[in-house]
């Protein structure tokens, strides 16, 4: 009995630990994510592929395209992961801009800004 105690109380630890990382981090970065669409839709982005406002992509000024990020809205624990295809934002204090779908996805399309944080889950090997 007290081995299947113990087992319990050790997958609730675990458990718990993996929420708890899921909610507070690491982060690559935190700030504030914005979205994107109607004026763009259609357009090249930055890497040359044609901008579907609809789908589920991201701009940020400095993550190498290719990177896929997780991005997760602290107030609200809502996650997306998206990839990064464009450059921007270019107003300041704001770290990726959301295309709509994964705005949507967010649930941010109504108030149109959120406090995020950002997590990696895969970076391209640079190129020559």
């Amino acid at each position: 009995m007290k081995t299947v105690i113990i087992y319990m109380l050790a997958v609730a630890v675990a458990l718990s630990a993996v929420v708890m990382y899921q909610f507070f981090g690491p982060y690559y970065e935190v700030g504030i994510a914005s979205w994107y669409g109607p004026g763009f839709n259609g357009r090249h982005t930055a890497n040359g592929e044609i901008y579907n406002m609809n789908g589920i992509s991201a701009a940020h000024k400095t993550l190498p395209f290719g990177t896929i990020v997780q991005v997760v809205d602290l107030e609200t624990g809502k996650t997306v992961v998206v990839r990064i295809n464009d450059r921007g934002p270019f107003i300041k204090g704001r770290i990726i801009d959301l295309s709509k779908g994964a705005a949507e996805k967010l649930g941010i399309i109504n108030k149109g800004i959120a406090k995020v944080g950002l997590r990696i889950l895969y970076l391209p090997k640079p190129t020559k």
